[in-house]
């Protein structure tokens, strides 16, 4: 379980590094396929893979749940966050 602070954003608690890619190719689905799943554009899918995008709790979970996993095992933490 995750706690944070009233008003303080997910995003800035992600790391940029995820299994994104990974887990959409394992499941064979393009990034189109994956963006129309998850309700963002095609670049949304590629900014989030290569990094260049940190998604909000929100997206970050139902990406997780589209690719049938976890969240910890598409998505990880910076090293500051405390996780309980």
């Amino acid at each position: 379980m995750v706690f944070y602070k009233r008003g303080e954003l997910m995003n800035n608690k992600l790391s940029e590094k995820n299994n994104v890619e990974k887990f959409r190719v394992e499941k064979e689905l393009s990034q189109r396929e994956l963006a129309n799943l998850i309700g963002v554009s095609t670049e949304t899918v590629v900014s989030i893979e290569n990094g260049s995008f940190i998604p909000d709790i929100r997206l970050a979970l139902t990406i997780s749940t589209e690719l049938n996993k976890k969240f910890g095992e598409v998505f990880f933490f910076n090293a500051g966050c405390k996780i309980f």
